[in-house]
């Protein structure tokens, strides 16, 4: 086993968020602006989002903010369509958004030439400006995260998810989305102080766990269920509320561990409900967003609905590093995994 620091990459990274978003508003102003208008212009026939890993789960919240909030039908790329069995679907009329922290994936780079030779308007959120990915795009939203060196993801996550939020206020001239991103900022400081530890020793023995969210919140809870798995060696899957009460659900019993996440909209109510359901079977169910008698209710931060799950995944990030140092491990070097995955 390596040696266990002190204090972790991933623990001073994510606390640079708030600074990371403030920055990013300002410096992507203009050009978000811009490729809003171009998007109205456009009016994309439907958008293809292309991502891994973290990425993947930052294009789930696109998914559920591009749907809501412009009508566009939205449905993620398989990167292997065309990088394994090199095919070539019509991309006439089509936004593809690809999402990538380095943008450097082969299978990336490789479905995006082909979704440009296909006709598709290439869109890039990406943390470098210098990548493959950005050269390639025909557009580009830099994430501005700066330098980071922990294999776990999680300024530029959260660099990613307001990136889309300030993506769709522009192109949806949201006045709301757009103060409620100005916001996010300060929130996100408030959130990193919220104190998750009454969750670590529910936890800390845990082998097996179930991450829950809906809507907007769906994409975080994919992607703390990656770091669980990640920095914590826990079997944990995400699911969707609905999604879970397929099959899934006969695993919950006694003292079976799930975590769930809601924000202030239209899934509280079933979420609510969901949680009061695990409750009874005897699980240990830890709730952030929700007020569920007899279970671990997390504190947490009021704000847009939309920036909730930004603020609520700010505050895990403090709880999957502390979680990881109890169990005996490092967070920023996970056994097997680099911080750049390049897959073909």
């Amino acid at each position: 086993m390596s040696s266990i620091p002190l204090t972790t990459s991933m623990s001073r990274e994510a606390a640079e968020s708030p600074h990371v978003v403030r920055r990013q508003l300002a410096e992507n102003a203009v050009n978000a602006m811009r490729i809003g208008a171009m998007l109205r212009q456009m009016n994309p026939r439907a958008v293809v989002t292309c991502a891994r890993g973290s990425s993947d789960h930052a294009a789930t919240y696109a998914k559920y903010l591009i749907e809501t909030l412009t009508k566009t039908i939205t449905s993620s790329a398989a990167p292997s369509v065309t990088s394994v069995y090199d095919a070539s679907p019509d991309m006439r009329g089509i936004l593809f958004i690809a999402i990538s922290q380095s943008g450097k994936s082969p299978d990336l780079l490789a479905a995006v030439e082909h979704a440009k030779h296909r006709g598709a308007f290439v869109l890039a959120l990406c943390n470098s400006t210098t990548a493959p990915l950005a050269n390639a795009a025909d557009a580009l939203l830099p994430l501005h995260a700066g330098p980071e060196t922990s294999v776990a993801a999680t300024k530029t996550f959260i660099a990613s998810l307001s990136a889309i939020a300030q993506l769709l206020a522009s192109w949806t001239q949201s006045r709301e989305l757009s103060n409620g991103l100005a916001s996010a900022p300060d929130e996100l400081e408030r959130a990193w102080s919220c104190d998750w530890s009454g969750a670590v020793p529910l936890l800390a023995g845990a082998l097996n766990l179930f991450v829950i969210g809906r809507g907007f919140g769906l994409g975080i809870a994919q992607e703390a269920a990656l770091k669980f798995k990640e920095t914590c060696a826990i079997h944990a899957e995400g699911f969707s509320s609905a999604e879970v009460k397929h099959g899934p659900m006969t695993l919950v019993r006694a003292r079976f561990p799930v975590l769930m996440f809601s924000q202030n909209d239209e899934t509280r109510a079933g979420m609510e409900s969901l949680a009061q359901e695990f409750v009874q079977r005897r699980a240990r169910v830890i709730v952030a967003g929700l007020h569920t008698p007899d279970a671990l209710i997390l504190p947490t931060v009021a704000a847009h609905p939309v920036i909730e799950p930004l603020l609520m995944i700010q505050s895990f990030y403090r709880l999957a590093n502390d979680l990881a140092l109890e169990r005996g491990l490092n967070p920023d070097a996970p056994p097997h995994l680099n911080k750049v995955t390049e897959t073909v």
